[in-house]
């Protein structure tokens, strides 16, 4: 499998500030000595909490920042070669947290259409991505709606749609259910997870929803700008004290399964599911019950 993503020994740190004496203040470093690889139709959740930096390298991979140190590549271009940028935000798209930030346009098909017809793409190719696109996240039938009528879970993949016309092989959302709600929020994963599972789309999602972390295939942990942990879900939640020491939850099942667990009750520590859990709780109660 490919690599999609290359992020080798990154740094970088936000411009100086000038004080009140027009002393120049040196900003600190966001990001420390970053390395790491996310490879072509992989589903990774990046977690932390504010200010840990995880938003600042996602903008590193959209080349909307560039590294201070060490190299960033997306589908093998140098994201410091200004060259690439043009390249590199067609393989990479980003769908941010607030829909409203996206969207350009007073019609739904409009602003799906604004993207590609900066690329330059011809009317007719246009009007093919504009339709597969809406059809693809299940809003093909508000084509015509203003996005100003449309709930938020709507307009944010009215947003997702906008990225999928790019035709990316890659696309980063930057907490793009924080401003939604439950059903709002199911809307777009189900959309991101088709993409990924349908037409092998690379998705990294930044997030601070522990459940959803849990559905990808690779968990990645930022804290004070360093990668502290990179593994499976499972692997990853397992950590519970590990997680609550950097101020981050895990899913409610993995909860239960710790404090159980810490009560003396004989159950796996790699339990990130419902189903999961209600099948391990089922196996104890049964032994319960043979003794």
């Amino acid at each position: 499998m490919a690599e999609m993503v290359e992020a080798s020994h990154i740094s970088f740190r936000y411009p100086a500030e000038i004080d009140e004496k027009g002393n120049q203040l040196e900003s600190p470093l966001i990001l420390k000595d970053i390395s790491l690889t996310v490879k072509q139709g992989s589903f990774v959740a990046v977690l932390g909490h504010n200010g840990s930096g995880k938003s600042t390298f996602a903008k590193h991979i959209n080349a909307i920042l560039i590294p201070e140190s060490g190299t960033m590549t997306v589908g093998g271009l140098d994201t410091t070669v200004t060259d690439n940028l043009f390249a590199i935000r067609q393989k990479a798209g980003m769908v941010f947290q607030n829909p409203d930030n996206q969207i350009v346009a007073t019609i739904v098909e409009e602003d799906v259409a604004f993207a590609p017809e900066n690329l330059g793409v011809p009317p007719e190719e246009i009007r093919t991505r504009v339709d597969d696109a809406l059809k693809t996240v299940g809003m093909y039938e508000y084509r015509k709606h203003a996005p100003s009528q449309l709930s938020g879970g709507q307009k944010q993949r009215i947003a997702i749609a906008g990225v999928i016309a790019m035709q990316p092989d890659c696309i980063v959302l930057d907490e793009p259910t924080a401003m939604l709600d439950p059903q709002g929020r199911q809307e777009v994963l189900e959309t991101i997870h088709r993409l990924n599972r349908e037409q092998g789309i690379t998705i990294i999602l930044i997030t601070h929803y522990m459940e959803e972390a849990a559905e990808a295939d690779r968990v990645v942990v930022i804290d004070g700008g360093e990668l502290v942990m990179d593994d499976t879900p499972a692997k990853v939640f397992a950590q519970v004290d590990r997680m609550k020491e950097l101020g981050l939850d895990v899913p409610q099942v993995t909860e239960l399964v710790w404090e159980l667990r810490k009560a003396g009750y004989d159950l796996p520590a790699e339990i990130i599911t419902e189903e999961e859990c209600v099948a391990a709780l089922g196996t104890l109660l049964q032994q319960c019950s043979d003794r």
